[in-house]
């Protein structure tokens, strides 16, 4: 299988590593700064228990003719509009698009690009970080990737498929993907949101009076959202999150907080902005949601000033 993964950031250099562990042909799509770094030092992602180094290909941008099985997309939100510009030779060429960004309102995006039967749906669950010398670092032991056909789209073509599930970590092909990046959705608002608004990681939070309290309000606003959108959580979900959020000790926190904590943009729109819209739309009182998303807004304005 060949592979294009447009962004060697955290997620998209993760699997990308771990396609080419699997035998894929993996190029990067990359900024001329991130190229030059892969080529003097490699892809390097480091886990609790190994390090590893792959000596990768990589194009700055794409000739008319490029030609490729599988593109992944794995850009933040806030560079979607020059990704779907970059992008735009391999989907002309026949390839399908997975894409991997955080949030859902990217789907609508590229269904009006390429045509929904060319865009599959796709969800990561991983904590990696992209460190300052290039590598990349995983957080905690999860690493769990879903993918599939959308509902009234062909199945997803048999040699991607294959390509993806022959992937370390835990690679499945969901029959309700959209639901699964429901579920995602819901739970990344709720950590972004709590941890955000707090500042702090959900130990941290849960250390102090009130503190799982809010956290577990701030989940419930952004399940209902989901339930009112038709895409409500299972018994078994809602126990996952809420020990998740809830969890003594826990180091975890949103990539949302540790961007503003280096001073960095952040995707507030395209995940809090958007759950918030949503739950104005559909009536539902989500004071602790609106308060983490002017919390990041301001930080944004701050930036931007």
């Amino acid at each position: 299988m060949r592979v294009l993964v447009l962004g060697a950031g955290a997620v998209g250099a993760w699997y990308g590593a771990r396609l080419i562990e699997s035998g894929a042909e993996v190029d990067f799509l990359v900024r001329p700064a991130r190229a030059a770094n892969l080529a003097r030092n490699g892809l390097r992602i480091k886990t609790s228990t190994e390090v590893r180094r792959f000596d990768v290909n990589t194009h700055e941008c794409l000739p008319a003719d490029y030609s490729t099985d599988l593109v992944i997309l794995a850009c933040k939100s806030y560079h979607l509009d020059s990704a779907l510009d970059a992008i735009v030779p391999a989907m002309a060429n026949g390839a399908c698009l997975l894409p991997l960004l955080n949030g859902l309102r990217h789907m609508d995006v590229l269904d009006r690009q390429f045509g929904a039967d060319n865009v599959l749906g796709g969800v990561c669950h991983i904590s990696v970080t992209l460190e300052a010398d290039g590598s990349i670092r995983q957080i905690g032991n999860t690493e769990r990737l879903g993918f599939g056909a959308r509902p009234d789209q062909f199945e997803t073509p048999h040699a991607i498929a294959e390509g993806l599930l022959g992937m370390r970590g835990e690679i499945i092909q969901s029959p309700d993907i959209v639901a699964a990046m429901w579920n995602k959705f819901t739970m990344l608002s709720a950590l972004a949101g709590i941890t955000c608004l707090m500042r702090a990681s959900i130990g941290e939070i849960v250390a102090v009076a009130e503190g799982a309290d809010l956290a577990r309000w701030m989940y419930l606003e952004c399940a209902e959202v989901a339930r009112r959108s038709g895409f409500a959580p299972s018994e078994e979900e809602v126990g996952q999150a809420l020990r998740m959020l809830t969890a003594e000790h826990s180091p975890l926190k949103a990539s949302m907080l540790r961007d503003v904590e280096r001073g960095h943009r952040t995707e507030v729109e395209h995940v809090l902005g958007d759950m918030l819209a949503r739950a104005h739309t559909l009536g539902v009182d989500a004071p602790l949601l609106a308060a983490a998303c002017a919390q990041v807004r301001v930080h944004e304005a701050r930036l931007s000033g």
